[in-house]
């Protein structure tokens, strides 16, 4: 698939996915909660932003590599946008989650790396040595 293609992608389903909760407010929202809520878009949009570009790599015919460095960056896309929605959001399960992807995400990029060599083994333990 052409990076065009998975820009396009993407971004249908952000589009769709951002305004799908659009529909559902069950009170009226405050001065407050407009501003927590633009900030939260703003961030989050401008995270979505640098993992589409970080994604447009070059590729190098080696698949294996090439892979790595479009998915790394997709993962650490999902990251930011935890870290943004742990700033702004107030649901205690979504905020759990939120932390398990900052986790998960973040040891997948480094499994992904290292798989191609790119990170080094991880030290052994002081006492091994």
């Amino acid at each position: 698939m052409s990076n065009s293609k998975v820009f396009l992608a993407a971004t249908v389903v952000w589009t769709s996915w951002s305004f799908a909760g659009e529909h559902h407010h069950k009170r009226e929202p405050t001065t407050q909660d407009s501003v927590a809520v633009n900030g939260w878009l703003d961030e989050t949009n401008a995270a979505m932003e640098k993992m589409m570009a970080q994604m447009a790599v070059r590729h190098t015919g080696d698949v294996d590599r090439d892979f790595v460095a479009m998915m790394a960056p997709h993962h650490q896309g999902a990251i930011d946008m935890a870290l943004v929605y742990l700033r702004f959001g107030k649901n205690e399960p979504l905020r759990r989650l939120a932390q398990e992807i900052i986790v998960t995400q973040g040891q997948e990029i480094v499994s992904m790396k290292r798989a191609v060599g790119d990170v080094p083994p991880p030290a052994p333990p002081l006492g091994a040595r």
